[in-house]
């Protein structure tokens, strides 16, 4: 059993309390205590931060380079044994545990060579005499909230531009799943990453996370979470003194059409990918299947029958499909709103039941509704779970109307063999991410991740574009004497 330590100034640290991270494959199975944190901790770590920032922030883009990639390279070598450890933590399959913990060591050797690709703008004054220079420099001390879903993979898109930037970093994981986080920041500790440069607070949310909002010396906050959450971070991150830059992804009501001319058996594959592989538990997941009339219920038919082949078990077996939900607390969740689809009027299709496996632990069947409506609650909120609606549309146009009727924007799909309407729905969905004949979940680590209205806030994250919050833009006048 892991014992999980806080690190802080470059010493691990024990805690008066911990907590259990527990097997939801098996709730008999504790991975690990881990540290649980307090606002003391969260003082020490920011002042570390600090001490560090001086000489970490000028330090040479080759140190930092170096770093970087120290840090993929481990994680990329031990993949198999951190998906495993992932997988077994947070319940998605051994495949996806596997490719999520490559993803993150690809972020990091992505920003390794970000570090040598800094670049600034020496531009002519409208003066004479007068050089204008425009560059990018670390904002400072950051404050990085990330959740459960991803546990390795959305550290990792927030740490590596943190560092490769030449910020100093505060890092507090979701409660739910610290051992991903904690074995990474084991990795980063090993790297060469100076101290104070890098610090890891576990604890509740409510604690670590609120002391990391309020923080004077911490400069800016990337939270990944949920909508409440994030626009109370907002809210306290504007009035705090000095005010904070604030980055936030909060989620989606993801749609995704299938037209009447699509290959129904690729739109089944994405229906079935996007809606409840990972359990449904991802922001990008498609909880809204929208579908024309013309192939309205083949699709319903073939859907519910390839559902019927899918396999809930322990995320760690072989042939698994699906793994369990997260707790009993987003169990209760899910089961509420499939209360609430049939109290609403919505036909449950196919699953949505509480399943006995050998082991004690969260499973529960994937569920496909019908008749929704779009004002509908399970159409309009976000449920985090293998949870999905059908809604009928008449044609493309009606389609494209119900997909941006929503608060949220964050991915979009459509599934379709016409050029006309899949160039329409590029330019006109109202989503940062769109995909056509794809998965609405699924995305590359080199171009910007984020979305629109209610799902995201502040500058994207990933790719070249985690410059804009990772720094500051510094303008510089210099009078030519000669």
């Amino acid at each position: 059993m892991i014992e999980g330590l806080n690190l802080i100034a470059g010493d691990w640290e024990a805690s008066s309390e911990t907590a259990a991270d527990i097997n939801p494959s098996n709730t008999g199975d504790i991975v690990g205590q881990f540290a649980r944190g307090d606002a003391a901790a969260v003082d020490r770590a920011a002042a570390a931060a600090k001490a560090a920032f001086p000489a970490w922030s000028r330090s040479t883009i080759q140190l930092r380079h170096d770093i970087l990639k120290r840090i993929g390279d481990e994680i990329l070598a031990r993949k198999e044994e951190l998906g495993r450890l992932l997988s077994r933590e947070e319940g998605k399959t051994l495949a996806e545990g596997i490719g999520e913990v490559a993803r993150a060591g690809q972020i990091f050797l992505f920003f390794s060579g970000e570090c040598l690709r800094l670049a600034g703008e020496k531009l002519p004054s409208v003066r004479p005499s007068v050089d204008v220079e425009v560059t990018r420099e670390p904002i400072g001390i950051v404050g990085l909230i990330t959740p459960w879903n991803f546990p390795i993979a959305i550290p990792a898109w927030k740490i590596a531009p943190a560092l490769a930037y030449g910020n100093c970093v505060v890092f507090k994981p979701a409660e739910l799943v610290p051992a991903s986080s904690h074995a990474l920041a084991e990795i980063i500790s090993r790297s060469g990453v100076p101290s104070g440069v890098f610090n890891l607070v576990m604890g509740k949310g409510s604690v670590v996370g609120d002391a990391i909002l309020k923080h004077r010396d911490i400069s800016a906050v990337s939270f990944t979470g949920s909508v409440a959450t994030g626009r109370a971070l907002a809210a306290t991150a504007v009035g705090c003194d000095p005010m904070k830059k604030i980055q936030l992804e909060m989620g989606g009501k993801n749609p995704m059409i299938v037209l009447d001319d699509a290959d129904l058996g690729i739109a089944v594959d994405c229906a079935i990918n996007s809606a409840f592989f990972s359990t449904g538990q991802r922001c990008t997941a498609s909880s809204r299947l929208i579908v024309t009339e013309g192939v309205h219920d083949r699709f319903v038919s073939a859907m519910t029958e390839r559902m019927k082949k899918l396999v809930v078990d322990d995320a760690l077996k072989d042939g698994t499909h699906i793994g369990p939900v997260i707790d009993q607390k987003q169990l209760d969740q899910d089961l509420d709103y499939l209360r609430i689809g049939r109290d609403e009027g919505a036909d449950l299709a196919a699953g949505g039941e509480i399943l006995n496996r050998e082991s004690p632990g969260f499973f529960l069947s994937p569920a496909l509704f019908t008749g929704v409506d779009n004002s509908m609650r399970i159409a309009r909120e976000e449920i985090f779970g293998p949870v999905s609606a059908v809604i009928r549309a008449k044609d493309y146009e009606e389609a494209l109307a119900l997909a941006n009727d929503t608060d949220f924007g964050l991915s979009a799909g459509i599934c379709t063999g016409s050029l006309k309407y899949a160039s329409h729905f590029k330019r006109n969905s109202e989503a940062g991410m769109v995909m056509v004949n794809l998965p609405t979940a699924g995305v590359d680590y080199h171009v910007p991740f984020g979305g629109r209205k209610g799902s995201s806030y502040g500058p994207r994250e990933q790719g070249s574009y985690a410059a804009e919050f990772y720094t500051t833009v510094k303008t510089a006048y210099s009078h030519n004497l000669n």
